[in-house]
């Protein structure tokens, strides 16, 4: 059985949130505090953790980064309502996805079935030898290389780096500040339009004979990354 990890120091959200993930077959511990967090983590290894920011004794910033140093598990973060610079630097700290405060359980649950979902394909498709292939689009990560039906596309680094990111993370949205965090840091000074260039620059370039593969625009949110196999 799957085991999910909710961290939060509200004892309802920790109840309601159990509650509905054990409706739908996961098994579920629970944690208050940052310090109890990472005594339950190295405790149960669990297969996902959910994790509020603002916690007593360590945040959840801390917490994310002290378990992403020794470990790939997903982590979903618990973020307040319109605060763009905490799910910025939550995903900088190496979060998966983020939920904002308040949400419907019924959304947490979809959420943590699907990045479960993502990062066990992930984990298949990309191997030891660390290659993406969906359709037409291969990605030799160790080589630096991308090809698009067998045909070398030369990219320069920031451009590959924002395509080696979309494939990596498929079928998830992220704005322009996700992307500027991610890609360009957080001390980047541009404007975020810099993501809506570099994006239409890899659709010019990356264009084959068939679509078989997309970076979509999700309008008013962000980009996401679409093709065969990707869940």
């Amino acid at each position: 059985m799957t085991t999910v990890l909710v961290v939060d120091d509200d004892l309802n959200i920790c109840k309601i949130t159990k509650l509905y993930l054990e409706k739908n077959g996961f098994e579920v511990a629970t944690a208050n505090d940052g310090e109890q967090a990472l005594a339950r983590f190295k405790e149960l290894q669990p297969d996902f953790i959910v994790l509020d920011i603002m916690l007593p004794k360590r945040d959840g910033w801390s917490v994310c980064q002290m378990v992403r140093a020794q470990s790939d598990v997903p982590i979903l973060m618990l973020t307040a309502r319109g605060h763009v610079d905490e799910r910025v630097e939550g995903l900088r700290m190496g979060a998966d996805d983020y939920l904002v405060k308040p949400f419907d359980p019924n959304e947490l649950v979809a959420r943590v079935t699907t990045i479960l979902r993502r990062t066990g394909l992930r984990t298949q498709v990309a191997p030891a030898s660390n290659v993406y292939e969906v359709g037409s689009l291969r990605i030799d990560s160790l080589g630096h290389e991308v090809t698009v039906d067998g045909q070398v596309v030369a990219l320069p680094k920031k451009e590959y780096e924002l395509l080696l990111f979309f494939v990596r993370n498929p079928n998830q949205v992220f704005t322009r500040e996700d992307l500027i965090a991610k890609i360009w840091g957080w001390d980047f000074e541009g404007e975020d339009r810099v993501v809506d260039l570099y994006i239409k620059r890899l659709r010019q370039k990356l264009t084959a004979g068939k679509e078989d593969w997309s970076i979509r625009t999700v309008w008013g949110v962000g980009y996401k990354f679409e093709g065969p196999g990707v869940c």
